[in-house]
């Protein structure tokens, strides 16, 4: 998987462009935000994720998706739990995926951050392969917007506490920054 600046579209992964984007305002991407979401909740390999971030979901279709059908959000990336890799929006877009935020004394985090989905919960544990791609395309993104430090990747409960949880207390921080920490030591 290879990042084209130009386009804000990493090569070598699966592409289903979502609908729910916008501009970035001018500025350097300078932000990572780790999510976890699965549809219906705690069910896995469903591709209902990627029809949510379509606006494709059918609300009849299960109880909880009456309720969230109507939204329109997006992240830049999916990581499933077989470590498969889809992109929504270009890095260069505003992807909807922060919400009402605030990181380091600035709100509006969807405007300079770049939002990564896991297929996940919570409090289930994700999957190596998970991990894996993670971190791959954490130095990829990282390569291409090096204001993305390990001190500014984060989750969403971070940028917006009190309201969002994820990507959850079953994250492994310490495995994904000690990951990132020795590849930037062997380069």
């Amino acid at each position: 998987m290879q990042l084209d600046p130009s386009s804000g579209w990493c090569d070598g992964i699966q592409h289903c462009p979502s609908p729910n984007f916008n501009q970035r305002p001018l500025g350097e991407v300078s932000l990572l935000v780790i999510h976890n979401i699965s549809l219906p909740p705690g069910e896995f390999g469903t591709g209902k994720v990627q029809a949510f971030f379509q606006n494709r979901l059918d609300a009849d279709e299960h109880p909880y998706f009456a309720g969230i059908a109507s939204l329109e959000v997006s992240a830049h990336f999916f990581i499933e739990r077989d470590g498969a890799v889809t992109q929504f929006v270009s890095c260069n877009e505003r992807a909807w995926h922060a919400g009402q935020s605030r990181f380091a004394e600035r709100e509006n985090c969807n405007d300079f951050s770049l939002g990564i989905e896991l297929e996940g919960t919570d409090d289930l544990p994700f999957t190596a392969a998970q991990y894996a791609a993670l971190i791959v395309l954490t130095q990829q993104l990282q390569v291409a917007y090096p204001a993305i430090t390990l001190a500014r990747i984060c989750g969403h409960s971070d940028i917006a506490p009190g309201r969002k949880t994820d990507p959850g207390p079953a994250f492994d921080w310490q495995r994904m920054r000690l990951a990132l920490q020795q590849d930037k030591e062997l380069t």
